[in-house]
């Protein structure tokens, strides 16, 4: 399976709220740097960021894919739902470093839409 098609399935995976089957998709030591924001270091804390801040399964639309050598940049949005039901949309740019034909390092580069 290319690092695209790996890409495509796991965020089908999360779409569905199945955040396991996201993380079948990573290594165990899979890395996600939230520019400016924090980093989160192995499953475990990618699980728990997800079980927080997915507690409705985000909505995806990746507009562009990149792909060279081990790295994918993948370019779209992401509608998100806070713990009060208001739908949040933001913008994004995530490179993903594959290793062994998995997930193994991301870094997200994740800013609010505006929509005025």
């Amino acid at each position: 399976m290319s690092n695209k098609e790996t890409l495509l399935k796991a965020n089908a995976a999360i779409a569905r709220g199945d955040n396991e089957k996201f993380l079948e998709f990573c290594n165990e030591g899979i890395v996600w740097n939230f520019v400016g924001e924090r980093v989160l270091k192995g499953k475990q804390q990618v699980r728990e960021y997800m079980k927080e801040n997915y507690t409705e399964p985000p909505n995806f639309t990746v507009t562009k894919l990149i792909a060279e050598g081990d790295y994918l940049t993948a370019l779209g949005t992401i509608t998100t739902t806070d713990k009060d039901g208001t739908e949040i949309e933001h913008m994004y740019c995530d490179v993903w470093r594959f290793r062994n034909g998995k997930m193994d390092e991301l870094t997200a580069f994740v800013i609010a839409s505006d929509k005025t």
